[in-house]
């Protein structure tokens, strides 16, 4: 029997190691990797080809989100099942419009979780129910870049959501640029274009469109220099 390969992203160690642990009795499912951050589960996804991604939203670096994006760019067959602790509409509407194949709460029993890493192999979406109610109807081209902004102009590119999360997360240009392997002056030129193009000119300001675009959790600590 070929058993369905999994990818595990999640930032929490404990929680990670519960999800492996419960999917371990599963013997149609295999996780082959662990991913703490969203940019380790992209390039972990590059390198294995995991059939499924169970993908937490609230991942630091790089969010679940912006990982799923890329993810699906890259990899269209791979199908992402993202994890949330909340069914706020932003994220499940993101979720949809990203093409993510399903949405789980984390709250889910472990039965749920298997059932829906088998149905989204098969092709089929699988949306919990407090998702499902929320989930748009929507065209994928209406989807913002970085979040649900209504103005086309405020459409974010993968770079600059992933330099508006560092930011948000308290990192100054000199550590974003180590952490991306660009230049300070390129982060600080991405960091102009956001406040530009956002029209917002401090970084606590960053931070709140950060957390109501759904690009970091409200929950995530973050420091604000």
């Amino acid at each position: 029997m070929k058993r369905i390969t999994v990818l595990l992203a999640e930032d929490h160690h404990l929680v990670r190691e519960g999800f492996r642990s419960l999917l371990e009795h599963e013997q149609d499912i295999e996780v082959v990797a662990e991913a703490a951050t969203g940019r380790q589960a992209v390039q972990l996804t590059r390198k294995l080809r995991p059939a499924v991604v169970v993908m937490d939203i609230a991942m630091p670096l790089l969010n679940g989100l912006e990982a799923t994006r890329q993810i699906r760019k890259d990899f269209p067959d791979i199908k992402v099942l993202i994890l949330s602790a909340h069914s706020d509409d932003v994220y499940v509407e993101q979720v949809a419009l990203l093409g993510a194949a399903g949405f789980l709460l984390k709250q889910t029993s472990s039965h749920i979780l298997a059932n829906a890493i088998r149905e989204v192999q098969k092709g089929t979406t699988f949306f919990s129910a407090p998702a499902s109610k929320r989930r748009p109807g929507c065209d994928p081209k209406s989807l913002k870049r970085g979040g649900p902004s209504k103005k086309k102009s405020n459409r974010l590119s993968s770079r600059e959501a992933e330099v508006l999360q560092l930011i948000a997360e308290g990192m100054p240009n000199k550590q974003v640029a180590a952490e991306l392997g660009v230049s300070f002056k390129t982060v600080d030129k991405h960091r102009q274009h956001l406040m530009a193009k956002l029209n917002i000119h401090d970084v606590a300001g960053l931070t709140r469109y950060a957390i109501s675009a759904g690009i970091i959790e409200s929950t995530v600590p973050v420091t604000i220099t």
